[in-house]
């Protein structure tokens, strides 16, 4: 214990795994924690003549089953291993931490999430450049960034990592961020110096300076990315020669997409249980590199033409290679995980199996390579020549490497016969003995006359003769007695010792051997280590593509234009999930639509909830995504000025841990829109104002609205809205259009036609739908009559139902401003009466006077 004592104290953040024998131990409060996350059993020992401590443990040989479970608590995990052998030694065993693992430092296929890559994540603080980095040291990614706190922010929910890191002084500006993970550390602020990051990253990537990967001008950027190294050298991770290059993040070079946006259109994570993301729905991949780089394309759409372009180009190529594309799919199937068994070739941890998972990967690589090679269509050039030659890998590990290796390397029979002759030499005694014992066998027999005898082993005794009793008589003199059986003797000659010797200091040193070739042969690995990440890139690159070409062609998506301006068109849009979530043979109701900033800038789109008005702005925000990541999209025909920001407001959703109600986030998010306009801006925005009472979300959507249309960046805006006063904008403001969703009324029941149609609707049909929804009849007639009680007067309550009926404002009383000359000196008429001497007559008097003024 006071061994553990001293260890523990070396690392009191982490949960200690204490090996002690054929155990895996814990102690204290590290046994409480891995009891109640392994559901395994807590005990106590003594611990000293007066107290005692609690344990907890599982068999060393069951580590990759529990470690998993631990990581995904969110522990970081202490790995104590036996430095010496038992029995070599007699004292207390040398012990010390051989690893360190949590939840973004980790290469163990148990943990990982194949689809997702794994991030451990760095931020530095300051008012105008915030420093971040992303590692995963699964596939060897890294990248860093410097910008504004809030564009931080947003690649922090993009990349949404396992685990983050910030300098301890700064502990405070962390949780002002607001931002919850599985797991944060603070670490000591000089792992964030300027000058030991330079360091770091310079003795990581064998460079002179930093200026070759434009990283010089990013003083917090390099904190970050310095701190993630150094986080994970305090991991005893090893050397890390995957981790090759380090990338910038050029914001600049995507569409901008906030948090709020990201998780209201549920790209890749969903808001509930039932619903699916957009990743899910596109993803049909066939490796796993090219499900982890679609959900990155989702996430950073891109901006510049050509680089669409190019995409679309190689995805209708695809769809158009009717014999060529599928031989492609068929290669690419057979393609394991290859960045993530490149990081565990780095780290010295990959199995034999997993070599030969390297090798047919190789092998079809190579393949992929030779059918390019084969086509000279110009189209493929741009990837025809990447592809980098692996022909002496595969040698190599066939020569090397037994075809029938083990998944572990203890388990023997790793390297190929032929590759080293000492090591067949051994093998030859200990495994190809069989035959001399026969021999020795019949000549014993032979030589003594003992037909029946025969020779054993077992592991107490080893070899020996074995002989009844009958023929105790025949024994030669120079046999020796090991055992008396009640039938039986057991005896051995110095020829079987000095065979069973040979034997058992050949199984010996065939563990050293093999053990020794395999980590010179995993050594000669590393030099294929680049040409295998940059095929691997260009694998998840066809992956992706060729999905897009059969989601296209399963789906009959088309096509989309990139053009010049802001104009956005798009001719029998379909929403990409539901239309995929749809029951057997129901068909999905297409829709026009067309944003043009000069012409129709706002398209205010009325109608009952329930219609589809939701389902037309998400449809919308998604083909553009689809379009700009490189995708065919669900429509007929789509025309697109590039989008540089996409923002939404849709949904209602409650922040109340931090004390945000509906409305405060509904204003938060709709803040965020208004202050990061942008000409490219695509903005939808559904039933703003609705948290609150008629009259003020009335107000508010209207000048929002208003807002956006005077704007002079003139951002293309889809404005879904339950308040049909809205559509009095129309005949105020030129670049606003009027549009709803078709519904026919039938009584008490209304039937949803999904159809966008222009012009306003005037009619909600709540009612309606609350009978549809199930709602009891007698609450149903109730609001009737409250229906029809306010629609010949105003409405007794303070607070109108929401759905408008008849309590509706006057567009005047809106569009009025309180600073021009008339309603000031209105305003003044009344602020000089006296109320204490005017009559009841004088007053009515005055109040027609100020109503004849107001209605002329």
């Amino acid at each position: 214990m006071s061994q553990y004592n001293q260890i523990k104290a070396k690392h009191p953040d982490a949960l200690l795994l204490f090996r002690v024998g054929d155990f895996y131990e814990t102690f204290g409060e590290d046994a409480i924690k891995a009891a109640k996350a392994l559901g395994i059993v807590l005990t106590r020992r003594a611990n000293g003549s007066a107290s005692h401590i609690e344990l907890a443990g599982f068999p060393h040989h069951s580590m990759d089953t529990y470690l998993p479970r631990l990581i995904k608590a969110g522990y970081r995990v202490a790995i104590c291993d036996q430095l010496e052998d038992p029995k070599m030694t007699k004292t207390i065993v040398k012990r010390g931490v051989t690893e360190m693992v949590s939840p973004g430092v980790t290469v163990m296929n148990g943990i990982l999430d194949d689809q997702s890559s794994n991030y451990l994540a760095a931020v530095y603080f300051h008012p105008q450049k915030m420093g971040a980095a992303f590692l995963d040291i699964s596939t060897g990614e890294f990248k860093v960034a410097e910008d504004s706190p809030a564009i931080i922010q947003k690649l922090i929910g993009s990349f949404n990592p396992s685990e983050i890191l910030f300098p301890k002084s700064q502990g405070i500006d962390f949780e002002k961020m607001g931002m919850h993970f599985k797991r944060s550390s603070s670490m000591e602020d000089w792992n964030f110096d300027t000058d030991h990051a330079e360091e770091m990253l310079i003795r990581q990537f064998q460079v002179v300076s930093l200026q070759g990967m434009g990283l010089q001008d990013m003083q917090n950027g390099i904190r970050t990315a310095g701190a993630c190294l150094e986080y994970l050298k305090d991991s005893r991770q090893g050397e890390m020669p995957h981790i090759s290059r380090v990338q910038k993040i050029q914001v600049q070079d995507f569409l901008y997409m906030d948090r709020f946006t990201q998780r209201n259109l549920e790209l890749v994570q969903k808001l509930h249980e039932d619903s699916r993301t957009l990743f899910e729905i596109v993803n049909q991949t066939v490796t796993p590199m090219g499900a982890r780089l679609l959900k990155s394309w989702i996430l950073f759409p891109l901006k510049q033409v050509k680089s669409i372009q190019e995409r679309l180009d190689l995805v209708e190529y695809f769809i158009s290679s009717k014999a060529w594309t599928p031989k492609l799919v068929k290669f690419l199937e057979s393609i394991g995980d290859l960045e993530r068994l490149l990081s565990r070739m780095a780290l010295f941890k990959t199995s034999p199996r997993e070599i030969w998972t390297l090798e047919r990967s190789a092998q079809a690589i190579q393949d992929i390579q030779a059918l390019f090679l084969e086509n000279a269509d110009p189209a493929l050039d741009a990837i025809r020549f990447k592809f980098l030659p692996l022909a002496l890998l595969n040698e190599r590990i066939r020569k090397t490497l037994d075809p029938d290796a083990p998944s572990l390397l203890h388990k023997g029979h790793v390297i190929a016969r032929g590759y080293d002759a000492s090591l067949d030499e051994l093998r030859e005694i200990a495994f190809g003995g069989k035959d001399y014992l026969l021999d020795l066998q019949k000549r014993e027999q032979e030589r003594t006359g003992i037909g029946s005898l025969k020779i054993s082993f077992n592991s107490v005794f080893g070899y020996y003769f074995e002989v009844t009793h009958a023929h105790t008589d025949k024994i030669p003199s120079d046999w020796i007695r090991k055992q008396t059986l009640v039938n039986a003797e057991r005896y051995i000659s110095e020829e079987l010792k000095e065979y069973e010797e040979k034997i058992l200091g050949a199984e010996d040193k065939i563990s050293i051997i093999e053990s020794r070739l395999y980590r010179e042969f995993q050594e000669s690995l590393l030099e294929f280590l680049k040409p295998l990440q940059e095929n691997a890139g260009l694998i998840a690159y066809l992956d992706v593509l060729t999905n897009f070409g059969k989601l296209a062609e399963r789906n009959q998506y088309c096509k989309p234009v990139i053009q010049k301006g802001n104009r956005l068109k798009i001719t029998e849009g379909r929403h990409p999930v539901i239309e995929q979530t749809l029951p057997l043979g129901e068909k999905y109701i297409a829709n026009d639509m067309e944003l043009d900033p000069n012409k129709e800038q706002i398209l205010m789109i009325t109608g009952p909830n329930m219609a589809g008005k939701s389902a037309i702005l998400r449809q919308t925000a998604l083909m553009v995504i689809m379009a700009q990541i490189g995708s065919f999209v669900p429509a007929s025909k789509m025309e697109l000025g590039l989008v540089d920001k996409l923002f939404t407001r849709v949904g209602a959703s409650d922040n109340l841990s931090s004390g945000q109600s509906t409305f405060m986030v509904e204003m938060i998010e709709t803040a965020s829109i208004l202050n990061n306009l942008s000409e490219g801006s695509l903005i939808l925005l559904d039933e703003i104002g609705r948290g609150t009472s008629t009259y003020d979300g009335i107000s508010i959507a209207w000048s929002i609205a208003e807002y956006l249309h005077n704007h002079k960046l003139r951002p293309k805006t889809l404005f879904a809205t339950h308040y049909h006063e809205l559509n009095e904008m129309e005949k105020d403001f030129p670049r606003i259009r009027n549009y709803s969703i078709s519904v026919r009324d039938k009584g008490d029941r209304v039937l949803f036609l999904r159809k966008l149609i222009r012009g306003g609707s005037e009619h909600s049909f709540g009612i309606q739908v609350a009978r549809m929804a199930g709602i009891p009849q007698e609450v149903v007639n109730k609001a009737k009559a409250l229906l029809q009680k306010m629609e010949v007067g105003r409405s007794p309550w303070t607070h109108p139902d929401q759905n408008g009926g008849n309590d509706r404002l006057d567009r005047s009383s809106l569009a009025a401003d309180p600073q021009v000359p008339y309603w000031a000196e209105l305003g003044k008429e009344i602020q000089d009466l006296d109320l204490d001497r005017i009559t009841p007559m004088e007053a009515l008097m005055v109040l027609s006077s100020l109503k004849k003024k107001i209605i002329n």
